[in-house]
């Protein structure tokens, strides 16, 4: 569960999408995608133009157009770069071990050993075309891996590359030495680290990176006597990346101190600095009214009808379609909303994400205040929280638009499926300040949709009819929405910052207990207690304390009305 946090941009956006859903798709079909879009990568010719349509017969065997209208062709450069993001991103989503290919895997330094380069090279020729996945090795560590036959499609590939690479001058063992004795020489704790490597560089008239990387494999192979504390040495991206998701899952700052060389400080600084990032990236769209600038908007719209809407009966549940699956009569338990509190709730889902918006403008990344961070955080799971519940108050809308289009070739699962879709995109989108009830606009989307992808099955039912029952089974794991689940991406941007809202301990025994990190495996509380040295009952008080800080912050609005 761990790829829809990655900080990956990817050049198309429909692609990026695509790498969502199938991150979010069934795990026994995952390493099909990965293995597929590498045998995609190995075919597309840089100077071609692509449909998306193209990359998604290739990767899924699906021929259609789910729901998303036909966009501009994806140049082969740009497709080869985001099918390698999409590779790592499903590889992120599920545990992959090497093991399960038949043929050598290499990691970062063993094909650097293989053809006596520098592990540097080796990412530049990622960044030139080389294929890799984030997998699990023998020594349970996961880290990027390369496949035997990968390697020799891409020497294949870029003859002239790999010569250069393999020709370029090495630094000799007296040039290293003489290197290690430099920065011996020029440490001192007034000088940072990176002024002492750019002097030798500009000294020996070698790339910052080659001084950068020849210190810290020195103080690496010998830690009794590094040039540097491991503390003063710069910490790439994708390292402060792991120190972040090893907090969330549950590893304390100290550990993570001692398993990095820093000092504790510096742990929770790079733990802020990535969840600032991430909240920057982040889209936070929202309708915006002048009510919200009001001095007493929040009273009003958070408190106020908060409390009305604890104080209002809920509406009736409604008759039950005739007809449709066990799984669709559920929808039919959950109550329509009154046009008032459709309003409210529309107004509130709008103004907290107003109020995180403006609240993330202010964050400056060199004095980050972990206070406004966990408000802006608050803020966003309490949006998500309104936008599921006007979502499921409207789901039965689906079912009923839906059963009209079942004279296709698609069944009324598939068809409600990609309702809830539009139902999604409907409620992020709605403008509640023009009056008009929300259930005409999200009609109007919903049929929108099926006038386009219902006549788009029927074509490629005609085209292609040889395999077309398995063609569905793919399309369905792809396209399957549960309506009492949130959306994969969101529900882990929700329990990763819930999380970062806990303490170390709190954080371990919830992870562990309800599976909550990549591999998905739970335990007991007998279990966690022997783990962590306390009586199951203390376990269990923990655990019950956790659950109830995470309830208080989700939501407010119970907290307020009961005090």
């Amino acid at each position: 569960m761990r790829g829809t946090l990655s900080v990956r941009k990817y050049v198309n956006k429909p692609m990026s999408e695509l790498a969502t859903e199938l991150a979010a798709g069934l795990v026994r079909l995952r390493k099909g995608y990965v293995d597929a879009a590498e045998s995609l990568i190995r075919i597309i010719e840089p100077e071609r133009q692509y449909p998306l349509e193209f990359a998604l017969y290739r990767i899924t065997g699906f021929r259609g157009q789910r729901s998303r209208p036909a966009g501009d062709p994806i140049n082969g450069e740009d497709l080869t770069r985001d099918l390698q993001s999409l590779m790592l991103d499903v590889c992120d989503s599920f545990m992959l071990r090497a093991d399960e290919y038949d043929e050598t895997v290499f990691d970062n330094s063993s094909l650097a050993r293989r053809f006596n380069v520098s592990t540097k090279t080796v990412q530049r020729w990622r960044h030139r075309g080389l294929p890799a996945r984030r997998l699990v090795f023998p020594d349970g560590k996961r880290r990027i891996g390369f496949l035997a036959s990968s390697v020799d499609w891409f020497v294949s590939q870029r003859p002239m590359v790999i010569s250069r690479s393999v020709s370029f001058s090495q630094l000799s063992r007296a040039e290293r030495d003489d290197i290690i004795s430099r920065a011996r020489k020029l440490a001192h704790p007034a000088r940072s680290a990176s002024e002492i490597i750019l002097q030798i560089s500009n000294d020996t008239s070698r790339a910052v990176e080659t001084i950068r990387y020849t210190i810290r494999r020195h103080d690496k192979e010998e830690p009794e006597s590094p040039v540097f504390p491991r503390h003063s040495m710069r910490l790439d991206d994708q390292e402060k990346v792991d120190i972040y998701r090893s907090f969330l899952h549950g590893l304390g700052a100290s550990a993570l101190a001692t398993r990095f060389g820093r000092t504790r400080g510096s742990i929770y600084r790079i733990v802020n600095e990535v969840r600032a990032k991430q909240l920057m990236k982040r889209s936070i769209s929202y309708i915006h009214s002048p009510e919200f600038e009001a001095v007493d908007a929040e009273e009003a719209i958070l408190v106020h009808e908060s409390r009305a809407a604890a104080n209002s009966k809920s509406a009736l549940h409604g008759e039950i379609v005739a007809d449709i699956p066990p799984y669709l009569k559920a929808l039919y338990e959950v109550p329509l909303l009154t046009p008032t509190g459709e309003r409210d709730m529309f107004r509130r889902y709008n103004y907290l994400k107003y109020k995180a918006d403006k609240l993330r403008q202010t964050i400056d990344i060199s004095q980050i205040r972990t206070s406004k961070l966990k408000e802006i955080e608050k803020l966003l799971l309490q949006a998500n929280v309104v936008k599921n519940r006007l979502v499921r108050a409207n789901l039965r809308l689906v079912v009923s638009i839906a059963k009209k289009h079942l004279s296709g070739p698609q069944t009324l699962l598939e068809l409600v499926s990609d309702g809830n879709l539009s139902l999604i995109r409907a409620v992020e989108k709605f403008d509640y300040t023009r009056g008009f009830r929300f259930s005409t606009y999200a009609s109007w989307a919903i049929m929108r949709n099926f006038a386009r992808s219902v006549p788009k099955e029927r074509y490629q039912l005609d085209r292609f009819t040889t395999g077309y029952d398995e063609v569905l089974g793919i399309a369905a794991s792809l396209r399957t929405y549960d309506p009492n689940e949130a959306n994969i991406g969101e529900l882990r941007e929700s329990i990763d910052s819930l999380l970062a809202q806990l303490l170390p301990r709190e954080r371990a025994i919830l992870i562990d207990h309800y599976g909550l990190d990549e591999d998905g495996k739970t335990k007991t509380l007998s279990q966690l207690g022997q783990q962590l040295g306390l009586s199951k009952e203390r376990v269990r008080q923990i655990e019950l304390q956790a659950l109830d800080k995470l309830r208080r912050i989700a939501h407010p609005e119970e907290e307020d009305f009961l005090g």
